[in-house]
């Protein structure tokens, strides 16, 4: 799968529904519906993976020793409300209200495609984040990447 790179201003309908971009539906190659899982992401937003992308991570989530308390509790928030959905014909998905909810998401949408997996974010939260970038984004470079080699 090629990386997913792009933002994109969206709206729920009437009925809940998120009907995905076609310039992101291009991205995840040619197919006549697709299938994702979507859950909580880390913020108050969702992650929506292809369903191939959630298979491979959550194979690595079942890794973790259960024996550990922390290990546990992680597991149990990564799973906890993860839907398995495939878009209609009109290339729309239904998001569980509960996870709506969780990412006060009520109309306007934004998503944020990265790598390998999308961020559903409510549009003012993340209108939020952005106003919350940091001061001196190439201090925050150095600081991430500044020992990494480069190919």
């Amino acid at each position: 799968m090629k990386k997913l790179i792009g933002e994109y201003d969206c709206k729920l309908d009437e009925k809940g529904r998120l009907k995905l971009p076609a310039p992101l539906l291009k991205q995840l190659g040619d197919l006549s519906s697709y299938t994702f899982v979507v859950n909580r992401g880390f913020e108050s937003n969702l992650m929506l993976y292809p369903e191939t992308i959630w298979d491979k991570i959550s194979s690595q989530v079942d890794k973790l020793n259960q024996y550990i308390k922390k290990n546990r509790e992680f597991v149990r928030y990564f799973y906890r409300g993860a839907t398995k959905m495939e878009t209609d014909t009109s290339d729309r998905i239904l998001i569980p209200k509960k996870l709506l909810d969780y990412a006060e998401i009520d109309r306007e949408v934004v998503l944020f495609a990265m790598n390998n997996r999308i961020e559903i974010w409510s549009k003012a939260n993340f209108e939020n984040l952005l106003e919350d970038e940091p001061f001196d984004f190439s201090d925050l470079a150095e600081d991430v990447l500044g020992n990494m080699e480069l190919e």
